[in-house]
Formats: structure tokens, C-alpha cells, sequence
């Protein structure tokens, strides 16, 4: 009966999930810690970024040559090091550092979507993401005032793109999909969610828990990502062993 329920286990599960333990430890000191935003630090960036510092290790842990022939892989490396920058001046966003924040994610989600690439296309995906992105664009735009009218605008749609090049990836009903591609896409949903809260609290009204909400999800959201990095060749290795 052991045998037979370890074969439902997502592959990801079993061969990635121990090198996921350091961030889910990384994860649980942030919010055991739960450091108040009034007083940034750069103790309190360090606690903040600790959990994507992880999910580089986690990366990097299969091997440079993995990144180098892998560029979807690199390239959410990349993003993760521009999101850790990001962390980091949203610490001090109160400051004056949000817009540097704000460019660090953008340049993330150009990353992002680059690594999760154009094929498939899929115009539908495309097309609902664009609606969803108006829609929230045209709810903040009566609280937004000078440069974030527009900054936020072009955000929108960078992170409404990447949205767009995950979910085209996973092809649930002509059964082309991956574990991979579907982590990217709930990933993306995620991010999405995490940003949006972002925007509501920050521009328009306060959100009940919106720290809790922000983190977790851009927490969960940014692992799904990394894992999304790991190619079908560990899913090939997995089969063979089993």
C-alpha cells in the first residue's frame, strides 16, 4: 500500500522537494520574526530576502552547467535576483524607494516571461489577460495621481504578459502540460494576486492581513517559479529509478 500511494506523489514532490526545505525554512523565520515595517533595517531586508536567496541555492544546485544549457532556467535566476533587489528597496519604501522596487519587479517579470517563452501562443490566454489587466488598471486609475498613472500602467502589463506566456503553457485539454509548466502558471496567478494587493493597499484602500496576503503569495509564487525552471530531465530520471 506504501509503494502505491508513493506512485500518486508529484514527481516534483520526491525528486525536488528537499532541496526546497532551506526555503521553507527561510519562509516560516519571516513570519515567526514578523519584523514591523516601521522600522526597516537591513536586518529586517535580510529575513525578507532570505527565502528567495534560497530559491537561488536551490537553482544553482543543479549544477552551472544545468543553467548554462538551460536559458528558461538562467533567466529565472536572473529574476530572482532582481526580486531580491526589489525586496530590499521596498523595505524602504516609505523612504522613497517604491519606484526603485517597482523597476527591479518589472525587470523580473521581462525575465520571467522571456524564460516561459511565445510557444504556445494562445491568443485566448492573451486575450482574457488583457481583460483582466484593464479591468485592474481601470479600478486603480482613479486612485493614482502623477508618475505612477503611468508607471503602473506599464507594470500592469508586464506582469499581465507574463501571466499571459504561463498560463499558455499549460494545455490542459489537449494534454500538453507538464508539471513544470503548470507550477510556472499557478506561479504567475499568484504573483499576480500578491501585486494586486500590493496596489489596492498602497493606492486605493486598506486590505484586512494585506502583509500575510502579499508575502504568502509572493512566497508561494516565486517557488512555484523556480521549480518551473526544472526541466522534464529530472522527471525522466525519476521514472527511470522508479
Amino acid at each position: 500500500m506504501l509503494g502505491l500511494e508513493d506512485d500518486w506523489v508529484p514527481w516534483p514532490v520526491k525528486s525536488e522537494g528537499p532541496k526546497l526545505v532551506p526555503f521553507f525554512k527561510a519562509t516560516c523565520v519571516y513570519f515567526v520574526l514578523w519584523l514591523p515595517t516601521s522600522s526597516p533595517s537591513w536586518f529586517s531586508a535580510l529575513i525578507k530576502c532570505l527565502p528567495i536567496f534560497c530559491l537561488w541555492v536551490f537553482l544553482l544546485a543543479h549544477g552551472i552547467n544545468f543553467l548554462v544549457a538551460h536559458q528558461s532556467a538562467s533567466r529565472i535566476l536572473a529574476g530572482l535576483i532582481f526580486s531580491a533587489v526589489g525586496d530590499a528597496f521596498l523595505i524602504w519604501q516609505e523612504q522613497g524607494y517604491f519606484v526603485h522596487g517597482l523597476l527591479m519587479f518589472a525587470i523580473t517579470h521581462i525575465l520571467y516571461s522571456s524564460a516561459f517563452g511565445m510557444k504556445p501562443l494562445d491568443l485566448k490566454a492573451g486575450f482574457v489577460m488583457t481583460l483582466v489587466s484593464s479591468f485592474c488598471y481601470t479600478f486603480l486609475y482613479s486612485y493614482l495621481s502623477g508618475p505612477f498613472t503611468y508607471l503602473v500602467a506599464v507594470y500592469i502589463a508586464l506582469i499581465g504578459f507574463m501571466g499571459w506566456r504561463a498560463i499558455a503553457g499549460v494545455q490542459l485539454c489537449n494534454d500538453l502540460w507538464t508539471w513544470t509548466k503548470l507550477s510556472a502558471c499557478i506561479g504567475a496567478v499568484l504573483f499576480i494576486v500578491s501585486d494586486l494587493t500590493i496596489a489596492v493597499n498602497k493606492f486605493c484602500f486598506p486590505v484586512p492581513y494585506s502583509r500575510a496576503i502579499i508575502m504568502a503569495t509572493y512566497y508561494a509564487a516565486q517557488m512555484l517559479i523556480a521549480l518551473s525552471a526544472v526541466e522534464s530531465r529530472d522527471e525522466e530520471d525519476f521514472k527511470r529509478r522508479n
